[in-house]
């Protein structure tokens, strides 16, 4: 059951559009830092006596250290116009009338995505793998990151996608389903292909969940199922699902090490076929089964992206390990970007 705690804010840490990172007495010798979304609770601000959610941090869950601001006990009443009809987080004490796509006036679904290729990814930290890889491949085309409700919900979360569109690098995001804060809100991944086209002239979607994926161990306990998902629903839709494998060459757990078992269950769970890039020289051998029945392609010259994401002021790591811990992990995801823009070439009109 949630955990909540009653603090004064003593600093503001940070703020970008839809978050504010402070830090907030609670008692303890030192001010606990937290986060405040204020699209759904308005702004704090120093000496403001705030709530605060502490059950991710009181588990250890991967929060990264950060209590989330309940509410803000300084106002009795706060109101932001929303975007429409469609509510985010329904039925909870934080619903909110984000809109959707969908629903404006004007809005034209496409016939079909017309052979764009859609990238699906497994977690958050092959994102930027992803979009440098094919950044490189495909300059000047535009990348639209469509943000699952699989991980983290609050698009305005993330440091890695605030530091994609700030590069250049991602011209616009959708969040899908109860994630929110998205340049689009869309109602499923299936009209979020659609959004990703019709309102942001994507060239290229890369499929994503937001940071914080959950995973049990299981065979299908995890939020990276939803790939399979997400392969049927490009098919359907006329695009070329692409896939960024989750390899790694050094992780502690034999199921994550190589190609993944999320990889292998989903590829077998999905009812079409994807492409799946893999680095020259790295087919691996035994080749597991799952992948044998998808459309395999080597790629050439995949890029280093660690110093491409560098450059955009990116230091991306995937579980506390950065690229020059697993290179592997890089490598594999950066195969599906440096695909995905070829294609996005070859399928332009």
């Amino acid at each position: 059951m949630p955990s909540f705690r009653t603090g004064r804010v003593t600093r503001l840490l940070s703020a970008r559009r839809g978050l504010q990172r402070v830090a907030v007495d609670l008692g303890a010798p030192a001010a606990e830092p937290a986060y405040a979304l204020t699209d759904l609770i308005g702004p704090v601000a120093v000496g403001d006596e705030v709530v605060v959610n502490t059950t991710a941090v009181e588990l250890g869950l991967g929060t990264g250290g950060w209590h989330v601001v309940h509410w803000n006990l300084s106002r009795r009443d706060w109101h932001q116009p929303g975007g429409g009809h469609v509510m985010k987080l329904r039925y909870t004490s934080l619903q909110a009338d984000t809109g959707a796509a969908e629903e404006a006036a004007g809005y034209a679904p496409p016939a079909d995505l017309g052979g764009r290729p859609v990238v699906a990814c497994f977690l958050h930290s092959q994102l930027p793998c992803v979009v440098a890889a094919c950044a490189a491949a495909a300059p000047g085309r535009r990348l639209v990151y469509v943000m699952t409700d699989a991980g983290a919900l609050p698009l305005a979360l993330s440091d890695i996608a605030a530091g994609l569109v700030q590069a250049g690098l991602v011209a616009a995001t959708v969040t899908v389903g109860h994630a929110f804060g998205g340049d689009h809100e869309a109602v499923n991944l299936a009209s979020a292909l659609d959004v990703a086209v019709a309102c942001a002239a994507a060239d290229v979607v890369v499929v994503a969940p937001g940071p914080g994926v959950v995973g049990t161990g299981t065979d299908k306990g995890f939020s990276g199922l939803g790939v399979a998902s997400t392969i049927d629903a490009v098919a359907l839709a006329g695009g070329r699902p692409v896939v960024a494998v989750r390899f790694s060459g050094t992780d502690q757990r034999e199921r994550h090490r190589g190609v993944s078992h999320h990889v292998t269950t989903a590829l077998a769970s999905a009812h079409h076929r994807a492409l799946v890039p893999i680095p020259a020289g790295e087919r691996p051998d035994p080749l597991p089964p799952a992948l044998a029945v998808h459309d395999l392609r080597t790629v050439e010259d995949v890029p280093d992206v660690d110093p491409l994401l560098r450059s955009a002021g990116l230091a991306v790591t995937t579980m506390g390990r950065t690229a020059a811990d697993d290179p592997a992990f890089f490598r594999w995801s950066a195969a599906a970007g440096s695909l995905a823009g070829r294609l996005a070439i070859t399928s332009a009109p």
